[in-house]
């Protein structure tokens, strides 16, 4: 079953806990989720003690099950005050799920405001001085901490941002080469890890896909037919492999959906400069990789490493980062992308809200649209803790309130990412939805609104928009609790085996009897603990909605509004 490992940031102490029965069988998101309903005050100050940040494997992680090493990091967002998951890869979820740890609660926040380092080896845990790494960057501790303990850890740790309590912070995981930018990166959970005094957490041991599996036999033959059926996918085993998530920049930009110049159109006319097809071209040229595995075990190798003209490498630049670092600001050139990609890994900043929080600087006359170097100039000033830094790195709601601006993306204080809800109506109802702010990963509608997997439902068009996300959280909800990666979703909708191939895995691996509808119930169960958190937060419906200017005004090239009603959101949580 495994062990809670608990920890005292006020006392320092460090307990390992039986899992309580209100835990047990849970993993991941559904893990993390149900931690903080459980322990958390949902009104307390999310910088403050009361609040905690729970770490914790998915279902699946640690185990031979492909593409299955994803972390859930949660706590109250400083960001949206709402309930807060967010999924990374990286090493760290299949080496802690190996040592038997269930999840890691880090709870209260030391008296004297110095740093610490968690280490964890199969000998046990120790709280460790980490003030000899303050201020430092996520590169520079990553490449300190692997020279101390070896280049097998797997590391979590924060930025500068993240020490200065700024609500964009993110938690850096490492990748097997060492690269300190696998990102749980949404909502601001970095700078609850740095109100905890936590500035990393490395996890030493060689061990890796060694958790434990009721039926080695049953389990190898099931994760042996999901493989194939990842691999068999137009996407997952030829798209992805091949160009990363970053193959979307392209189809997002045809279909008119690509988010462009704070929203005001949906198409970019520098699209194909910043794409998955150049981006692969010209990392290959520079001697690194169009592709490559963010974590043991991944078949479908959506990342990558980019080498960039100053000798540094960004690895890697995904879809996302390139659209609200590029289409979102008008800025066509890929080394400067990134070169903002890397700053954002560097000092620990989600790189969705700091490229909407940039386009916010340009909207409000700060920078010039476009001017990819007056972006750069006015990241690296979270660096320095300046007032512009501080702002920025708050995030995009911050930042519009600073400059007098009032056009910004977001839903629940979290920008939106790389997609116009205008142009891909079914996405625009997870934005709103959403239990933790405007999330594509909620609710991937994309998958049948544009990319035609699972069905299609006309991204024009509001008819079948609520069910479609509906279920598409619902089974997300389930995939982030396993430990799956998301992506898997892409094969999964489209093979009748997927999910109960799956369904097989979990059942090797526990010696368990679930079903199809249990891991759906799951998925259920989820989504009502993350909404019962909010409404004890305070909040209500009124919430779910998008900014008006997405109801009133057209998006180019399409000339569509937003048009799904109140009343159609309110109804999509009647499970």
């Amino acid at each position: 079953m495994g062990e809670i490992l608990r920890v005292d940031m006020t006392t320092g102490q460090i307990k390992k806990e039986a899992v309580p029965e209100k835990y047990q069988g849970l993993g991941g998101r559904a893990l993390t989720s149900k931690v903080l309903l459980e322990e958390v005050d949902p009104t307390c100050n999310p910088l403050g003690s009361r609040n905690k940040l729970v770490i914790a494997p998915g279902m699946l992680s640690g185990t031979k099950a492909p593409s299955s090493g994803r972390i859930s990091v949660g706590g109250k967002s400083p960001l949206t005050g709402t309930i807060k998951e967010a999924n990374a890869g990286g090493t760290t979820a299949q080496k802690l799920a190996s040592l038997g740890i269930y999840a890691i609660i880090i709870e209260g926040k030391p008296a004297d405001g110095k740093l610490s380092v968690l280490r964890i080896s199969e000998q046990g845990a120790e709280l460790l001085p980490g003030d000899e790494f303050k201020g430092k960057g996520t590169y520079e501790v990553s490449e300190k901490l692997r020279a101390k303990y070896g280049s097998h850890i797997g590391l979590m740790q924060i930025g500068p941002a993240g020490e200065m309590l700024l609500a964009n912070a993110g938690v850096a995981n490492n990748d097997p080469e060492g690269n300190s930018s696998r990102y749980a990166g949404r909502g601001g959970l970095g700078a609850v890890m740095g109100s905890k005094g936590l500035k990393a957490v490395v996890v030493d041991t060689q061990k890796a896909l060694d958790a434990p599996v009721a039926n080695s036999e049953a389990f190898g033959e099931a994760a042996k037919k999901f493989a194939k059926i990842l691999l068999d996918h137009p996407v997952t085993g030829q798209g992805l492999p091949s160009f990363g998530t970053n193959v979307l920049m392209n189809i997002i930009n045809e279909a008119g959906a690509l988010p462009t110049k704070n929203f005001r159109k949906g198409r970019f006319d520098q699209a194909n400069q910043i794409s998955g097809e150049k981006l692969a071209e010209v990392a290959v040229a520079r001697g690194g990789k169009a592709t490559h595995a963010c974590h043991h075990g991944c078949v479908m190798r959506c990342s990558n490493i980019y080498p960039m003209p100053n000798g540094k490498v960004c690895a890697p630049i995904e879809y996302e980062s390139a659209w609200s670092l590029g289409a979102h600001c008008e800025i066509g050139d890929l080394d400067d992308v990134a070169m903002l990609n890397y700053i954002c890994n560097d000092v620990g900043l989600d790189t969705i809200e700091a490229g909407g929080t940039l386009g916010i600087l340009m909207e409000g006359g700060v920078i010039p649209w476009g001017d990819g170097k007056a972006a750069i100039k006015a990241l690296e000033e979270v660096y320095t803790g300046s007032a512009l830094g501080r702002i920025i790195g708050n995030g995009a709601v911050f930042a519009a309130r600073a400059f007098g601006v009032t056009r910004v993306g977001e839903v629940k204080g979290q920008h939106m990412p790389a997609y116009d809800p205008r142009g891909a109506k079914g996405i625009g109802v997870t934005y709103a939805t959403s239990t933790m702010g405007a999330d594509h990963t909620a609710g991937y509608c994309i998958t049948a609104n544009i990319l035609k997997v699972g069905g299609y439902v006309d991204p024009l068009k509001k008819e079948g928009q609520i069910d479609l996300a509906r279920n598409l959280q619902i089974a997300t909800a389930a995939i982030d609790s396993s430990g799956l990666c998301l992506f898997v979703a892409f094969a999964v909708l489209d093979n009748p085996d997927g999910l109960p191939t799956i369904v097989e895995m979990l059942n090797a691996k526990y010696g368990a009897s679930l079903t199809i509808d249990d891991v759906l119930a799951l998925g259920q169960q989820v989504l009502r603990n993350e909404r019962e958190f909010n409404k004890r937060a305070g909040f209500t419906k009124e919430a779910d909605r998008l900014p008006e200017f997405f109801l009133d005004e057209e998006s180019d090239p399409h000339k569509t509004k937003f048009d799904v009603t109140n009343d159609e959101l309110d109804s999509l949580y009647n499970f």
